[in-house]
């Protein structure tokens, strides 16, 4: 089902020149690419968070800085 938005735009297309539905064509693949790039980051931060190795290394850095803990620099 279309929205009235996009149905509004289909109706106001023939109504563009030739360089304004190419500007809108290219607008709208940049806002995919946008939007497929944030999704294909949030799944790679995703898998990193849940990768073995990842977490086993934020455990040992989490340790070796462990005695910075009562440094009194945790309200800056």
């Amino acid at each position: 089902m279309m929205s009235s938005s996009l149905r509004s735009i289909e109706k106001e297309l023939p109504l563009l020149s030739q360089d304004e539905q190419l500007w809108l064509i290219e607008r709208v693949a940049k806002q995919l690419r946008k939007t497929q790039q944030r999704e294909v980051f949030a799944a790679s931060m995703e898998a990193m968070a849940n990768d073995p190795e990842i977490q086993a290394e934020n455990r040992r850095i989490a340790e070796e800085f462990s005695v910075t803990d009562g440094d009194g620099l945790e309200g800056l």
